[in-house]
């Protein structure tokens, strides 16, 4: 009894943490907009970061795989704030602004590449275009039919 109880909760916390899953990402909820930005890569590395590399500027930990990035502050003046969805020219996946750049970086964004510095080298830097979305209001409220 006492296992069954411990696997529900474990199962519930692992479910209320999948909170930007794919699964359940609405792209309608969402005005896109689409710029031409620099992208560069970075890894969790300290040379790359600060003293804790596994910890973003917003406090969000990082792990190989996650598929994040770094704004630089003009773009999160712009709008691109914590939790913005990324749509990258030449990429599958929707990616989530988790970190803040240097304030020396202007229209830049960096996308997190693990610890695989090999792929991080290979992308350099590039221009691309992106399309992020801004949330619509009243969009996340249910209505009735």
């Amino acid at each position: 009894m006492k296992n069954m109880l411990i696997l529900f909760l474990v199962l519930g916390l692992l479910q209320s943490c999948n909170k930007n899953s794919e699964n359940d990402f609405d792209e309608s909820k969402y005005q896109w907009y689409e710029i031409e930005v620099t992208a560069t890569a970075y890894n969790s590395f300290k040379n790359q970061t600060n003293s804790n590399p596994n910890i973003t500027a917003f406090g969000d930990s990082l792990y190989p795989g996650l598929p994040y990035i770094a704004v630089s502050r003009d773009l999160y003046r712009k709008g691109l704030r914590r939790d913005t969805p990324i749509k990258i020219n030449g990429f599958d996946s929707i990616y989530w602004v988790k970190d803040r750049m240097h304030s020396r970086w202007q229209n830049r964004i960096d996308i997190y590449m693990g610890v695989d510095l090999k792929a991080a080298r290979e992308w350099g830097r590039r221009r691309v275009k992106i399309q992020y979305g801004i949330i619509i209001p009243d969009s996340t409220k249910k209505t009735d039919k």
